[in-house]
């Protein structure tokens, strides 16, 4: 049977993943009374609420007798680790570029990957019925990027598709009939090469992607490069410098068809499969016949460029919302979390319990916390901070650049300039994008956008659209003010009581309301002023025998300031920690005690 490996590429909310859908639809993979969930690929909760792809994932349609495989992967920056692998086990791509926004900045990363290795994108312009779509302009932009990107003569003359993914159509014109996906189902026979395969040869695969299996255990998913594979075949795992990691035999064989695994006795080169059977061979590892000496080259993952503290959660309240709460805990599932994720990194830090998780960005370590969270968690995590690097040519201390393209109202694009030079960006970029919208380009310092996003959509009353990727190194750009409030600190445990509350509010803005668990070190605020300050939100009212009218009413409170996970941790300074648990988020101290806290400041100023 002939085959095609490709995959759908794209920056964030441009429809991958809802095209995905339709060419599974339109293949006959579903019956037609068969009830399919909307962005059906996008099986994780997490990935339902946001609305975004956060795990590659792959799946097979069969077109006139063609298998044609295809991986939906993400198209936020903070999991650009999924695409860079994937990109090793297909031999085609399509470039789905929004009419209207054209190719943004995840773009420029993917397909950047994609022509480095060789690769010829099919282009597709998605959205084509919005009523802001500009298809001609959105097609030179995607010329004018491929040039950027140093593509080769035949990578430029790249086929084009007009779609609309929503509707299950594209079309070579926007002139030609609306009526299926019948064009794109062609263009990929037509363009993408079968895959090279060579059957004679002993079988070598490369790990791409690896998930934990509860019934299976390790299940590494890559392309067949060479040779055949059977089940309970003897088989083992070199590292990427060549090492033996481990000898095991193929205890299941899992073959993709639709939306599921479906296991097959044996596959052979050019096939993308799932493999169990081993229990140490990780990502970028080669699975080869026992014979087989050379492992199979693996491509570099970019370095983690922000890190946080993942510590044991020792706050009053500690262990009585989640399950799993002990650093033993926390640490083992960080390491699993970091074998199936290769853009991050794990280590143990200095401070008992406490572990050093690197990653790409706000984002990705957000979604990290949260699906903890959700299996029972309960930990302590730090603010975010960039991991700054000795330049190898100069030994100069630099730090990670971001570049960053902002979609916002003109009447806005002034104070998002002014925040942006506050926080030492450079403007590479300001044009017109047509219908009343500004497009500034910056490349900026990754700690100075840390907790930026959210006063970015305050400044531009919630129409701006942000993106981000990671740019490189820069020399260290100088100091960038932080968070000028001060915040209201609890100084005692107990209950929350109205009338405390009541007289705390012309303090500065509550996060907490009425009847919530305080302790002493939790932050229940933000001072007005520039410093911190410590409150009793426990003080009762004095009774005496002497009545009044106004004085006994009911005291009415502001609704409360509530932040998101993501809010929480960009809010916060590094001298406080977000409290993160099944069913809370509080902010505190890092050090609760307020007399330590006062000792460890003045150690502070005296070694500074």
């Amino acid at each position: 049977m002939q085959r095609r490996n490709i995959a759908i590429i794209a920056h964030v909310d441009h429809g991958k993943t809802t095209l995905v859908d339709n060419l599974l639809k339109q293949s006959g993979t579903f019956r037609a009374n068969q009830m399919v969930a909307e962005r059906a690929m996008d099986s994780n909760d997490l990935e339902r609420e946001r609305g975004i792809t956060i795990l590659a994932k792959c799946t097979s349609v069969l077109w006139h007798d063609i298998r044609i495989n295809i991986v939906d992967t993400p198209g936020h920056a903070d999991f650009g680790g999924e695409v860079e692998r994937i990109l090793d086990m297909v031999d085609g791509v399509v470039v789905l570029v929004d009419a209207a926004e054209g190719p943004l900045p995840q773009t420029k990363f993917v397909v950047g990957k994609a022509l480095k290795l060789g690769l010829r994108p099919i282009v597709v312009i998605n959205k084509v019925d919005r009523g802001d779509a500009r298809p001609d302009e959105v097609h030179d932009e995607i010329f004018d990027l491929f040039a950027a990107l140093d593509a080769s003569e035949e990578q430029l003359d790249f086929p084009m598709l007009y779609a609309v993914g929503r509707d299950g159509w594209a079309a070579k014109s926007l002139d030609d009939p609306h009526t299926d996906l019948t064009p794109l189902f062609e263009l990929i026979v037509a363009h993408v090469p079968e895959p090279e395969a060579n059957l004679e040869k002993p079988f070598r695969m490369l790990a791409t992607t690896l998930e934990a299996d509860p019934y299976l255990g390790r299940v590494l998913t890559g392309r067949i490069l060479d040779g055949r594979v059977t089940r309970n075949m003897a088989l083992k795992a070199l590292s990427h410098t060549g090492n033996p990691v481990e000898l095991a035999r193929a205890s299941q064989i899992l073959s993709f068809r639709g939306l599921e695994r479906v296991p097959v006795d044996s596959a052979e080169a050019g096939d993308i499969i799932a493999l169990a059977g081993f229990t140490d061979a990780t990502v970028a590892d080669t699975l080869c016949a026992p014979d087989v000496t050379e492992a199979l080259a693996a491509h570099p993952i970019d370095p983690p460029t922000l890190a946080m503290t993942f510590s044991v959660n020792d706050s009053p309240l500690a262990g009585r919302e989640g399950t799993k709460v002990t650093g033993r805990m926390i640490g083992e599932r960080l390491k699993r979390e970091a074998e199936c994720n290769v853009a991050l990194t794990v280590k143990e830090s200095t401070d008992r319990d406490a572990f050093e998780v690197g990653g790409r960005g706000e984002l990705q370590l957000g979604v990290l916390i949260e699906t903890m969270r959700r299996e029972g968690f309960e930990m302590s995590v730090s603010r975010p901070r960039v991991l700054f690097r000795d330049s190898p040519e100069t030994g100069e201390r630099e730090e990670p650049i971001e570049e960053v393209v902002i979609d916002v109202d003109e009447e806005y694009s002034g104070s998002v300039v002014d925040k942006m030079s506050q926080r030492k960006a450079e403007m590479t970029e300001m044009r017109p994008s047509g219908g009343g919208k500004m497009r500034l380009s910056f490349l900026a310092p990754s700690r100075g956008l840390i907790g930026y996003h959210s006063e970015f959509m305050t400044d531009t009353r919630g129409t701006g659209v942000m993106n981000r990727l990671f740019h490189g190194y820069a020399p260290y750009k100088g100091a960038i003010e932080g968070r000028r409030n001060g915040v209201l600190v609890s100084t005692a445990q107990g209950t929350s009581v109205p009338y405390a509350l009541w007289y705390l509010e012309e303090r500065g803005p509550l996060f907490i309301t009425s009847g919530i668990d305080v302790y002493t070190g939790m932050i229940i605020g933000e001072n007005a002023r520039g410093h911190d300050l410590e409150v009793n939100p426990l003080r009762a009212k004095q009774l005496t025998n002497i009545r009044t009218t106004s004085k006994d009413e009911a005291v009415t409170l502001t609704t409360p300031r509530k932040m998101s996970l993501e809010e929480a941790l960009s809010y916060i300074e590094d001298d406080e920690r977000v409290e993160v648990t099944p069913t809370n988020i509080r902010l505190r101290k890092a050090i609760l005690d307020p007399n330590d806290r006062k000792r460890a400041a003045r150690a502070a100023r005296d070694s500074g």
